[in-house]
């Protein structure tokens, strides 16, 4: 007969990729006021998912996300005076979803 393998949950170890992942915390209005409901914004990579949001959270600040959105926010197209036109860059943002019980300190 075979056994079955036990999975235990292992604490995910802290790498240098993790921090390449969530860019940095989202400062403004908007995040101020869902941050008295539990949610934090990051800006994140661009090739990030929501389970690498979620992994780098619990990751650097010990907090496992009970949801995590994200939104990709294209850059506009602006005119300069007399240069012509350019684009604004494209930002990635995830809003991670906390615990009633958890504080972030960013």
């Amino acid at each position: 007969m075979a056994e079955k393998k036990v999975k235990t949950e292992q604490k995910p170890a802290v790498t240098a990729g993790v921090y390449d992942i969530l860019r940095r915390p989202i400062v403004s209005e908007k995040a101020v006021k869902l941050s008295e409901a539990g949610l934090v914004a990051f800006e994140v990579d661009a090739r990030a998912t929501k389970q690498d949001v979620a992994r780098a959270v619990q990751a650097i600040y010990n907090v496992k996300p009970t949801k995590v959105n994200i939104v990709v926010v294209k850059g506009k197209v602006k005119q300069f005076r007399g240069r012509g036109t350019g684009t604004q860059r494209t930002v990635k943002k995830a809003y991670v979803a906390l615990p009633a019980d958890a504080k972030l300190e960013i």
